[in-house]
């Protein structure tokens, strides 16, 4: 086989895997990302140009002097440009054709979805102040190893959890940025199961006679039984109390101690006086959850909460792979097309990446 025909053999498949070149064609159009044929002949020849910029390490310019030398397209470096900034409607529609077909229904097993984020600094100015910033707002799904949603948005774009669609019989999985009552009530309402992180002020908790819960007096009886493991009420404004499962598990003395240092440090930063409740909840990985107590005990919900360092190897895998990085323009359009250009290959690639086999545990 020569190069230029498995080259072709790659193309065509990724193109099966976006549903056919009919269907790439009818969605370009759709989406108003491939109007007429001028300067390119098809939206899938648009289609390479676009990954040949995003992906290709080469500028405008460049990319047009490529595509004239192989044939591909015959434009102009303003042309393309004006291209790029139609297409981004365009590239998260192929993308979320791929999410969909990656996702797995809930089954016995119990599929497990790692929700977090991650962030690609913006071009420019904003970017060396660090006050710009894309944020990917991502599941990550396991046995399957996939990504199963993402969502772009810019740094306004808040952590929740209630951005992604659960199926019943999910356990979500998220760190503390997305404890806020009202989107777990959302992924509860859906027929699913959460574990999510907590600061120890990150909540008005209540016990059971509806009274105000001490969680650090809590976290300090149970230290010698190195675990706490409850019901717990969580406030909410405009409705009621969310009825949960709070689990507390001490850290390992010298994970506790790295992890009180830190919070010093933090503090000192600030120019901040550090709180004796901090050093307390520095000490314990603090978890709420919907899951069964019977059914999964607190050294489970511990082994469970741990499978996210999964999505963190996911993250790395995506930027490391795809050469994800800021985009080369500070239009918004553009930025947009860049990072979703790159999120499309990483897309395509995962079928034929490998990464270390996981098969978590769940009862059914």
């Amino acid at each position: 086989m020569t190069h230029e025909s498995l080259l072709n053999d790659l193309w065509q498949s990724a193109l099966a895997r976006l549903g056919g070149t009919a269907a790439v064609e009818a969605s370009a159009r759709e989406l108003g990302a491939f109007a007429r044929a001028r300067g390119v002949s098809s939206a899938t020849d648009l289609l390479r140009l676009i990954l040949a910029y995003c992906l290709g390490g080469m500028g405008l310019r460049s990319t047009t002097a490529w595509a004239a030398s192989v044939g591909l397209a015959d434009l102009s470096n303003v042309a393309l440009l004006k291209r790029l900034r139609k297409c981004g409607p365009w590239m998260e529609h192929l993308a979320s054709l791929l999410l969909s077909g990656g996702a797995q229904a809930a089954a016995e097993g119990r599929r497990i979805r790692l929700v977090d984020g991650t962030t690609v600094p913006k071009a420019g100015r904003e970017a060396k102040n660090n006050n710009g910033m894309w944020r990917l707002h991502c599941a990550f799904d396991l046995p399957a190893e996939r990504f199963s949603f993402i969502e772009l948005t810019d740094e306004k774009g808040g952590e929740r959890l209630d951005r992604v669609p659960f199926a019943k019989g999910d356990v979500v999985i998220a760190d503390r940025g997305f404890m806020h009552p009202d989107p777990l009530a959302h992924v509860l309402e859906q027929g699913a199961d959460v574990i999510v992180r907590t600061p120890w002020k990150g909540a008005r908790w209540y016990g059971e006679n509806g009274k105000p819960f001490d969680l650090l007096a809590a976290l300090e009886a149970a230290e010698n039984a190195g675990v706490l493991d409850r019901p717990i009420w969580i406030g909410r404004k405009n409705a009621p109390a969310l009825a949960l499962r709070l689990v507390a598990i001490r850290k390992p003395p010298l994970a506790a101690e790295a992890a009180r240092a830190k919070a010093r440090q933090t503090a000192q930063r600030k120019g901040k006086a550090i709180s004796g409740g901090t050093l307390v909840a520095a000490g314990w990985v603090i978890l709420v959850t919907s899951l069964d107590a019977k059914a999964f005990p607190a050294d489970r919900i511990g082994e469970l909460y741990r499978a996210r360092w999964r999505i963190e190897m996911a993250f790395k895998r995506l930027k490391s792979l795809s050469g994800l990085s800021a985009p080369p323009s500070e239009d918004p359009q553009i930025a947009k097309t860049w990072i979703l250009a790159h999120l499309l290959m990483i897309l395509l690639l995962e079928p034929h990446t490998s990464a270390p086999e996981i098969s978590p545990r769940m009862a059914a």
